[in-house]
């Protein structure tokens, strides 16, 4: 792209910290360096004074959705690049009559995508969920053999964008010990590991099930270049031990670019003009790189 590509920061819940790391990375010299930043959403103090600082509600939830609805209108005909987005509240969505879980499963729907995944992106280590908003008990249902082909090779197939052309994916195992061979449980043998070799039969470079406590450090030490955590807390936990305020949350499986923070809404510190705006300049500078890229 010959000119900076415009890039929609949307300010997420207005009652959180997203109006305030908004604003600052619009105005961050890294950004306004290399993109044109464009803001959605309430972000001035006069537009904030309708909502409750600190308190989750349905007027906020709404907002929230409704910039979020803007922003991807204008990325999907053309007028911005990419979408650099806020934390939200699900609970003001679930208030608000909204049924999404998050920007996950919400960008799928606007975008009309079969399936939008997750990936924490930081130079030391890089994540994708095959699973994500749900509760830990249902996960053993919700992660089935197709699911997690599809989980593999859309991570086969989008990583090149950031770099990274043959990338080393390792599965991390459900169970403690990867199952240890079905003693600790059987989804490792019914469902992991097939859909780990359909993947390698398909020219895929992906391994596993690994146990879970010692596959993110192999990953950060090199010899793998991204891992598929099984569920939420699983592959957050180590992403944000030791990337918090650089990674950034990346939806794959988008026709459009969406970059996000690795944080939530901070309720306790909204308004005090003490958040940190690290992860949402990273985001937007990520966004901005990938639309550059074409």
């Amino acid at each position: 792209m010959s000119v900076k590509p415009r890039i929609a920061i949307t300010t997420g819940d207005p009652a959180g910290i997203g109006p305030e790391i908004a604003r600052r990375a619009a105005e961050h010299p890294d950004v306004t360096a290399i993109c044109e930043p464009v803001v959605y959403g309430a972000s001035t103090e006069d537009e904030l004074l309708v909502f409750d600082r600190g308190r989750v509600s349905a007027a906020a939830g709404r907002a929230a959705y409704n910039s979020i609805l803007r922003a991807v209108s204008d990325t999907v005909d053309g007028r911005i690049h990419a979408v650099a987005t806020a934390p939200i509240s699900k609970q003001a969505f679930a208030l608000a009559g909204l049924p999404w879980k998050g920007h996950t499963d919400l960008l799928a729907h606007l975008t009309g995508s079969p399936r939008g995944v997750m990936m924490f992106y930081s130079d030391p280590l890089r994540v994708v969920l095959a699973t994500v908003h749900i509760p830990l008990a249902e996960v053993p249902g919700v992660l089935t053999q197709p699911l997690l082909e599809e989980v593999i090779a859309l991570t086969a197939s989008e990583l090149p964008r950031f770099g990274t052309l043959s990338p080393r994916i390792a599965v991390a195992g459900l169970n403690p010990h990867a199952g240890e061979h079905g003693l600790l449980g059987s989804e490792e043998d019914r469902v992991l590991r097939p859909a780990v070799a359909a993947g390698a039969a398909r020219g895929i470079a992906v391994s596993g099930p690994f146990p879970a406590d010692t596959i993110f450090l192999r990953a950060v030490r090199g010899e793998f270049d991204v891992v598929i955590a099984c569920y939420h807390d699983q592959g957050l936990i180590p992403i944000k031990m030791v990337a918090f305020g650089r990674a950034v949350n990346v939806t794959l499986g988008l026709p459009i670019i969406r970059t996000s923070v690795d944080h939530g809404t901070a309720f306790d510190i909204a308004g005090k003009a003490i958040a940190d705006s690290s992860s949402m300049v990273e985001a937007v500078k990520l966004a901005a790189r990938l639309a550059s890229a074409g």
